[in-house]
């Protein structure tokens, strides 16, 4: 286990789940105190590597008994939105591209394409990505691209 004052100034000291300040100065025993938390990330069929970031005590999934969720942010205008989670575990895994999401028109698919990358770049930091809009059936799809 790391110390957590280590994790935090790696993490830039935010919660890797819901992506709020954590702060370092917290009782740890305050569920908005700092924590690390360990999560096992699947490298292939038979290997799998455990990732210690910083979370709320809150937010802590301890060492993966609870399943974590990254929430898709309110303000977006998306319908039929696929977990974050198991989608960057997927193209972690597999690479390739995934349906994330599907928007009402252009504007609202480059918001949460914008919205999206953001979030993963401190998410999964390692994990390279890019997203693509295509239009279809009077709806625009938001792909998520593994590079």
């Amino acid at each position: 286990m790391s110390d957590v004052n280590e994790v935090g100034e790696r993490d830039g000291w935010r919660c890797w789940l819901c992506d709020k300040p954590v702060d370092p100065d917290a009782s740890v025993n305050s569920d908005l105190g700092p924590s690390v938390d360990g999560f096992p990330i699947h490298v292939s069929k038979k290997r799998t590597d455990t990732v210690e970031r910083i979370a709320h005590r809150a937010c802590n999934t301890m060492k993966g008994k609870i399943s974590p969720v990254v929430a898709w942010s309110p303000e977006l205008l998306i319908v039929d939105p696929s977990p974050i989670v198991a989608t960057v575990d997927r193209l972690r895994r597999k690479g390739g591209r995934e349906i994330v999401a599907r928007c009402p028109d252009q504007n609202d698919a480059q918001e949460a394409s914008e919205w999206l990358l953001d979030r993963l770049s401190r998410f999964a930091p390692d994990l390279a990505v890019e997203t693509e809009i295509q239009p279809g059936g009077g709806q625009f799809v938001l792909i998520l691209r593994a590079q």
